[in-house]
């Protein structure tokens, strides 16, 4: 008698998720775990961290302005940076690239401007109340991985 993927729980581990296009095609995606979304998400942050340390470097001799470029450049990078990449051809950060990930909508189509903007606002969110424990807690209850602002922007 054979076994079944049923009989073993395998397909409990199984993480495709079927999507319709709107042209009525049916594709499987399979969505990012947690531990490859925490190294993409550790790529960028050492990314931005390093571009930041060199703007700090250039701007310290301009004491207050220098300053205030900083801070701007770092409100920039916090909230535009995977916005810019999410909706760049590539579809993902550098980090994300390095992985062989892409942000998508959950029909399999590119991401809109206005999911990037969104899943990238809740991030705030799935920071709380510590190191990303909400996105954590969501990621592992969820069979397709969706954190807060994936579940709200459809992505």
């Amino acid at each position: 008698m054979p076994v079944t993927a049923a009989a073993t729980g395998i397909d409990a581990l199984d993480t495709v998720v079927s999507a319709e296009t709107p042209e009525g095609i049916m594709i499987e995606l399979r969505p990012a775990g947690l531990m490859v979304r925490f190294y993409a998400f550790s790529i960028d942050m050492l990314i931005r961290m390093m571009v930041l340390s060199v703007a700090a470097g250039v701007t310290e001799p301009m004491q207050g302005v220098g300053m205030a470029i900083l801070l701007i450049m770092m409100f920039a990078f916090e909230w535009l940076y995977p916005v810019l990449f999410e909706l760049s051809s590539w579809a993902a950060t550098p980090g994300k690239r390095m992985f062989g990930l892409t942000t998508v909508m959950d029909n399999g189509l590119p991401i809109t401007p206005a999911a990037s903007f969104t899943r990238n606002l809740l991030r705030v969110a799935d920071f709380m109340p510590m190191a990303y424990g909400f996105a954590v807690v969501s990621m592992l209850t969820r069979r397709d991985f969706k954190r807060l602002g994936d579940i709200a922007a459809a992505t």
